[in-house]
């Protein structure tokens, strides 16, 4: 098909209209409004479904695979395999991305100028600009990371770092995106460069590796451990960033394996390393992080979750986002849904998929094997559902997770009893219900010392911004206290990872109604209709 120029795309229902060349990919043009690929585009998934309401996308035989022959009837098609080749109007399933920012009142000591604090995440960027002198944010910025078109979750992006040759293309879209934030943020606050003093970043060893352009190529094989997980200093110049050559970057040091600064940052946050009594934190995402411990001993452990906690590789799954489904309760003999944005509802996230399985587990729907009594489907509300393949996706997310605490556990000699606090860091651990994550067997945990966390990695990096330069080598050093556990070498893991997978067959002591910590810490809901 012969294409003409100046071709039109509006996107529907957030109304915006884009201009495109002819033959642009769909992929780069709809990322750029919040479209996630969670397979990296190669037609391996159904996240990035669209539906075609006027122009011509053209079903290739990849389509075909993954969209049945009524979805396809009705324009459903994925935005990875098209091209602009006429004017397009497409109704998204994805839009209005939530990112958890950090708003925590912390102690500091005052200093000169402007600072800059970015959690560097595998899915989404959080950025912010302080004043040195008072504390003050003064502007905020988020983004979707740019790498997520290569694909969700780390190992996608290892594997095409290292297999396809991608890596000075990861390098070169992080570090120009997050400078690009840095420009957006004094652009924003109307503050000059002049001012600024430091830029300090936290992420996971991918992300940390990819920033600081180290090979990713020990991460692709057994025993997973970083070529330099060090603290990285750089020179603006270095990164391509045009600012002062009186800022400094940092990006703070990983623990070990796929363990990041993002923990790092995380134990500082919570103090974790102050403790007197036993804590687990956990960061729920697609590379879940455990640490174990207190002020005298901490363990850490990573554990390959995937990207269920986040809505990806689920039929219709989606980021906590307007029209998302992200709670679920039983009413009478059917569910109650709340969606975000009060609109009808388009998919689900991970925390509306945690309540769900939760509900179908109480209504008898669901075994405790995670097969479905009701077929291959489980209606939710309007046309959203889940498969039988989703129960499978949740199990093994949650079973790595929960084999990972029981491991690190048992090798510090404690059970969960011993537990006196857990701590959920990450959007997803904000959200999620905490009945529902014991109900699946995901913590095995009483709900009332499960405590949200927030966004710890833009906290701990905020605390590094404040921090003299006479004691930056004393924080860093913390890293060196906290003792790495590789998971894949413990002989009794995949037993214990088999046996998570399984769902307890009975709901445990769910937490008092009463309690104030009860409600989770949005109130963004609506009803499904």
């Amino acid at each position: 098909m012969t294409c003409l120029p100046g071709y039109y795309i509006t996107l529907l229902p957030v109304g915006v209209r884009l201009q495109a060349s002819p033959g642009a990919l769909l992929r780069d043009l709809l990322f750029e409004q919040g479209v996630e690929f969670p397979c990296g585009g190669q037609g391996r998934c159904r996240g990035c479904r669209v539906r075609l309401i006027t122009g011509d996308l053209p079903v290739t035989d990849v389509q075909r695979e993954r969209l049945t022959p009524e979805e396809l009837l009705h324009g459903w098609r994925l935005a990875c395999q098209g091209c602009v080749a006429s004017d397009l109007t497409l109704e998204l399933r994805q839009w209005d991305a939530a990112v958890l920012t950090d708003e925590t009142p912390m102690e500091f000591l005052p200093a000169e100028g402007l600072g800059i604090a970015v959690d560097v995440g595998t899915t989404t960027l959080v950025a912010q600009l302080l004043d040195l002198t008072d504390g003050q944010v003064l502007a905020v910025r988020t983004a979707l990371n740019a790498q997520a078109r290569f694909g969700a979750d780390v190992m996608s992006r290892v594997q095409f770092a290292v297999v396809e040759q991608g890596h000075s293309m990861l390098v070169d879209s992080i570090r120009r995106q997050v400078g690009a934030l840095i420009q957006q943020l004094l652009q924003a606050a109307r503050r000059s460069e002049q001012e600024l003093r430091r830029v300090v970043l936290a992420g996971n060893t991918v992300m940390h590796h990819l920033f600081c352009d180290e090979s990713l190529e020990p991460l692709a094989r057994h025993p997973f451990e970083p070529h330099n997980p060090g603290m990285r200093a750089f020179d603006p110049a270095d990164l391509g960033w045009d600012l002062p050559g009186h800022v400094a970057v940092w990006f703070l040091p990983c623990i070990g394996g796929f363990v990041g600064s993002d923990v790092l940052a995380g134990v500082l946050a919570t103090r974790l390393h102050e403790a007197d009594r036993l804590t687990v934190f956990i960061d729920l995402g697609t590379n879940g992080e455990i640490v174990v411990g207190h002020q005298e001993r901490m363990l850490c452990a990573s554990t390959a979750a995937g990207p269920a906690f986040e809505g990806a590789r689920i039929a219709q799954g989606m980021r906590a986002a307007t029209g998302a489904i992200w709670r679920v309760s039983v009413a009478g003999d059917g569910l109650h849904c709340d969606v975000l944005g009060d609109v009808e509802p388009a998919g689900i996230c991970g925390s509306g998929l945690v309540d769900a399985v939760a509900a179908g587990l109480q209504q008898n729907w669901i075994l405790p094997t995670g097969r479905l009594r009701t077929g291959e489907r489980m209606l939710l509300a309007g046309e959203v559902f889940l498969t039988q393949t989703d129960i499978r996706q949740l199990q093994l997310a949650k079973a790595a997770i929960a084999a990972g605490v029981r491991i690190l556990l048992r090798q510090w000699g404690a059970t969960p009893t011993d537990v006196t606090r857990v701590l959920l860091a990450g959007a997803f651990g904000n959200y999620v219900d905490r009945n529902s994550a014991r109900r699946i067997g995901l913590l095995d945990f009483p709900a009332e010392i499960v405590v949200p966390a927030g966004n710890t990695a833009l906290l701990g990096a905020k605390i590094f911004l404040f921090t003299p330069l006479e004691r930056v080598e004393d924080l860093t050093g913390l890293s060196g206290r906290i003792q790495h556990i590789s998971l894949s070498a413990d002989p009794d893991f995949q037993e214990i990872y088999v046996q998570e997978m399984m769902f307890p067959a009975q709901p445990l002591e769910e937490i008092n109604p009463h309690d104030p910590l009860a409600t989770r810490s949005t109130s963004i809901s609506g009803r499904c209709l």
